[in-house]
């Protein structure tokens, strides 16, 4: 490696070189934590499982929730019950309507 004379390089051209590192040193370590990330899912796979069961990740990943309520008139319009409220549901509430109105017939 070249030996480089500090002393000489002008403030911009040191910025210039600490900005051209910081890029580097950020790009290595994302490199690194993406091997490592491959190598951690391949060891959980040798065992038969997932890395997010393993780091318990798996049970926000599970199943989602079946709608249990549709718009009146989109029935493509669906919601779960759980979280906020749909702005149509919000209105079906607000124009007198109830939640029992909105319900998926099974």
């Amino acid at each position: 490696m070249t030996e480089i004379n500090w002393d000489a390089l002008s403030l911009d051209e040191l910025k210039d070189i600490q900005k051209k590192a910081t890029k580097a040193i950020d790009s290595y370590k994302a490199r690194k934590k993406k091997e490592a990330l491959a190598a951690a899912q391949a060891a959980a796979a040798e065992l038969g499982f997932s890395l997010g069961e393993l780091t318990g990740d798996a049970k926000s990943k599970g199943t989602k929730s079946a709608p249990k309520y549709c718009h009146p008139e989109n029935p493509a319009k669906t919601w779960t019950g759980k979280g906020r409220q749909p702005n149509w549901v919000k209105d079906a509430l607000a124009n007198g309507k109830s939640l029992e109105d909105l319900l998926i017939a099974k």
